[in-house]
This record gives C-alpha cells, sequence and structure tokens, in this order.
C-alpha cells in the first residue's frame, strides 16, 4: 500500500526541518516512542545511519528498526522503518511555501508478510492513513506552539532568554 499526505506547518522550512531531525524532538511528538538507540557509528539521521525504536502501541511493545535511505538537507528525508514482519519506507520532503510556511509531504509504502496485517492493509487502508495524519498533526502541533504534545515547552538553552 503507498499513500501521499500533506501538510502546511506555520513556521519557517529551515525551523520544521531542524525540529524534524533532532533525534531528541521525535518523543516530543510521537507519543508510542518509549525509547531509542542508534546503532553502529554512522552519525544519526545521516544515510546508513540505524536506530533501534521501542515503541508502546496499546499493550504491546513493538522494536523497530529506523534506517536512513535518504537526507537531502533541507528537501529530503527518507527512511525504512522495519519490524519482524513489516516494512514501511517514509518519504518526507519539505517545501517553502511562503516566508513563514513551510508544506509538508509525506509518502508511506507499507509492506507486510504476516497475512493478518495484509489483510488489515486491504479492508483499512483509512486507519493506517489516520495514524499518519495523527503523528503530522502532533509534529504541526510541536512546530507551530512551540511545546510537545504533554504541553511541555523545551528546555531553555543557557544564555537565551
Amino acid at each position: 500500500m503507498r499513500y501521499q499526505l500533506e501538510l502546511e506547518l506555520a513556521a519557517p522550512r529551515e525551523r520544521v526541518v531542524e525540529l524534524f531531525l533532532d533525534p531528541e524532538n521525535i518523543p516530543k511528538w510521537q507519543p508510542s516512542l518509549v525509547g531509542m538507540e542508534p546503532i553502529g557509528d554512522i552519525t544519526a539521521r545521516e544515510p546508513g545511519a540505524q536506530t533501534r525504536q521501542l515503541h508502546k502501541m496499546g499493550k504491546r511493545e513493538v522494536e523497530m528498526i529506523e534506517t536512513t535511505t535518504v537526507h537531502n538537507y533541507p528537501d529530503e528525508f527518507c527512511a525504512t522503518y522495519e519490524s519482524d514482519d513489516v516494512w514501511n519506507l517514509i518519504e518526507n520532503r519539505f517545501y517553502e511555501s511562503g516566508p513563514e510556511t513551510t508544506r509538508w509531504e509525506l509518502v508511506s509504502e507499507f509492506r507486510s508478510t504476516n497475512w493478518m496485517m495484509k489483510v488489515m492493509i486491504v479492508l483499512f487502508p483509512g486507519m493506517f492513513k489516520k495514524q499518519t495524519r495523527t503523528f503530522m498533526d502532533y509534529f504541526k502541533q510541536f512546530v507551530e506552539s512551540n511545546r510537545d504534545i504533554a504541553g511541555n515547552s523545551p528546555k531553555k538553552e543557557s544564555g537565551s532568554e
């Protein structure tokens, strides 16, 4: 299954991409993420870099490996996400739609070897799109309000007002 979503964010592209690429920000807009750790020596978010991520989805925990496939700053960031029986490619593209606005286009390709998941993909494709849209909306909220999904402001850097 492949689908595309897009969203306008009320922030300059450089700021949007900076917030998006910082691994420390991911838990601030992805509430299912409970832990992550880099694998290997490649700098996080660079092509070939891998990160082990642990997500809590309902009562179950899912471990997946994020592998960066494209990092064309500030235009594009792509990665695959793999677990036991699921493979997901996410292509993120960022466009200046105005001096203070950014259009985020996300393309998702989702595959599974699990027969139950294959059935869900065919019967309920909207469920996958809705989950992706929810995370996009959380990111929009984080960027535009300068707060994480729990309403917490980021820590100020020393020397800033």
